[in-house]
């Protein structure tokens, strides 16, 4: 991989590194076992600049490309998948929203604290109903007036949905033209009529927010309003397509976490009087991991490069995030295995990294969903007249 990374790419992996080695992974633990939203690992993020990192630099962001983002954000989870979860999700969901969607004014208005990190993002699309279906849209957004509009509705499993200070919302304002009948609106968390609800007990990243979010009749003026009525949906699968490669990014961090405290472990711990690297069984398990690791990473790395080139990424995307998760899921399976009885413990790193793991096969498009959307591009490109 070195050979495909700039200088400039190498000394700001280098850099993260360090950072995420000393700053983020003491802490990691101290989140997962309280359930504690990672703040002190924010406010460190902002100390690198790291939480407008993709946004222009007009708006106060650092104007970095994805596939610089993707060198630090695979560092950020490497080091901890709360932090990581967090961070990702207030750039590469809400602020992206805006920034790729948002007015003239509503950039001025929301990225500039966005970008310093001192106003935190989330993205509420899903929904108790929904699921995978993100076009079927309950919450309503009713037109009262040319100025504002009325919300009702809740959402649900949304990252960051108690401690955000602005949301990215998508609502249906007629439900008769399904997917065309949707509009997103940014709202902010003072506004009257919104109701957060902590949701407590994950399996992995436990430190990271996720709440139910209650609308009821949360007044929203129409200049909070992205695009135009029925542009929602749009919106929120361009922004998916996207956001897809961070979440491969991020699977590729929990994998290299789980290789390299396997490759520290087979080098230290003894069996019958032999260190366990010496074993072979368990030097082709490394190669494995390896391998799936490096792949991961280079199929990611292609489609960051393909949205920087303004290309079509839609199929590349989905490719990236499917095997990315399913190569950290078998990295951090074979981690635990490794370690046998010591790696089944809390006290345990890979413990914690197989419950992290377990949700980039989930959120932001199950597995199975983006199968279909691969299948559905070959099938397009190779289509049989």
């Amino acid at each position: 991989m070195e050979a495909l990374y700039t200088e400039e790419e190498r000394l700001l992996r280098n850099t993260v590194k360090d950072f995420a080695d000393s700053e983020l992974a003491p802490l990691s633990s101290q989140w997962d076992q309280n359930e504690e939203f990672p703040w002190a690992s924010l406010e460190a993020l902002k100390r690198m600049d790291l939480m407008g990192m993709t946004i222009p630099s007009e708006y106060g962001g650092a104007g970095a490309c994805y596939a610089e983002m993707c060198i630090a954000s695979e560092e950020i989870a490497r080091a901890c998948m709360t932090t990581s979860t967090t961070h990702l999700t207030h750039m590469s969901l809400s602020a992206a929203a805006i920034q790729a969607f948002g007015s003239d004014e509503q950039k001025q208005r929301f990225l500039p604290a966005m970008a310093s990190g001192d106003r935190l993002g989330a993205f509420a699309l899903t929904e108790p109903s929904s699921g995978s279906d993100a076009s079927d849209m309950q919450t309503n957004a009713k037109a009262v007036s040319r100025d504002a509009y009325l919300l009702n509705g809740s959402k649900i499993f949304i990252t960051n949905g108690h401690e955000a200070d602005i949301m990215v919302v998508f609502t249906s304002h007629d439900r008769k033209l399904g997917s065309h009948g949707t509009t997103a609106f940014v709202v902010e968390k003072a506004t009257k009529g919104i109701t957060t609800r902590p949701m407590h007990g994950k399996m992995g990243i436990r430190g990271s927010g996720t709440a139910e979010i209650v609308f009821d009749g949360c007044e929203v003026p129409v200049a909070n309003r992205l695009g135009e009525e029925g542009d929602g949906f749009r919106i929120a699968m361009s922004i998916i397509d996207s956001s897809r490669i961070s979440l491969a990014t991020q699977s590729v961090g929990v994998a290299q976490a789980a290789f390299e405290a396997s490759v520290a472990y087979v080098q230290q711990r003894e069996t019958f009087g032999r260190l366990l690297k010496d074993r072979q069984g368990l030097q082709f398990i490394l190669a494995d991991m390896a391998t799936r690791l490096d792949a991961a990473r280079l199929l990611t790395r292609r489609s960051a490069q393909l949205k920087d080139a303004g290309l079509a990424h839609n199929k590349e995307s989905s490719m990236a995030k499917l095997y990315a998760s399913e190569a950290a899921h078998f990295c951090v399976d074979k981690a635990v295995q490794i370690f046998g009885g010591y790696g089944y413990f809390r006290e345990s790193l890979v413990e914690r990294l197989y419950r992290d793991q377990r949700i980039t096969e989930i959120y932001e498009g199950t597995s199975e969903v983006q199968r279909i959307v691969i299948s559905r591009a070959v099938l397009r490109e190779m289509a049989i007249d």
